[in-house]
């Protein structure tokens, strides 16, 4: 069962039972097979990038302790959309590309107003996500490395139409 506990800004909630997310537990999976490190998932109190662009920056201290800080979401995502006929490997529609070419270039730009503004700069942004929920992860991860970021493609390509763009911060 769910416990309520008093935190010093806001009411948490822990629940020992719930166990991983998918965006958590699958990522965690390929970079931890033995599953040898602890892990903290935390739900997003909104969905608002400015406001988990601000809790990045305030978590940003732990990756001084060691701590990995994760948002995991593909870059694109509208299952309705996808082209589950033409396989893993299918073109992905115009929307896709042209959602991840925006995301690609506005991160290697370190452009954050943009990608804070996404959903009045970004192409296609509400087809690429009809829901922001799997795309709001990528703000609590750059408000973490706001002061001098290094942005990394680590996995690029598209999976049934999907932009499957991971970007790794030093």
């Amino acid at each position: 069962m769910a416990k309520l506990v008093d935190g010093p800004d806001h009411r948490v909630y822990q629940d020992p039972f719930r166990g991983l997310d998918h965006g958590a537990y699958v990522p965690l999976m390929e970079m931890y097979p033995e599953a040898d490190v602890p892990i903290l998932q935390i739900s997003m109190p909104t969905l608002d990038p400015r406001i988990l662009f601000d809790l990045g920056r305030r978590l940003a201290p732990l990756r001084e302790q060691g701590v990995l800080i994760v948002g995991s979401g593909f870059a694109t995502h509208n299952l309705r959309e996808m082209d589950w006929h033409g396989g893993p490997y299918a073109e992905p529609p115009s929307w896709s590309e042209e959602f991840d070419d925006w995301l690609k270039q506005t991160i290697a730009a370190q452009d954050i107003d943009s990608l804070l503004d996404f959903q009045n700069k970004a192409p296609a942004w509400d087809i690429a996500h009809p829901r922001t929920d799997h795309f709001a992860p990528l703000f609590i991860a750059l408000g973490a490395v706001y002061d001098g970021f290094r942005p990394q493609n680590a996995v690029e390509g598209f999976w049934f139409g999907l932009s499957k763009r991971s970007v790794q911060f030093d």
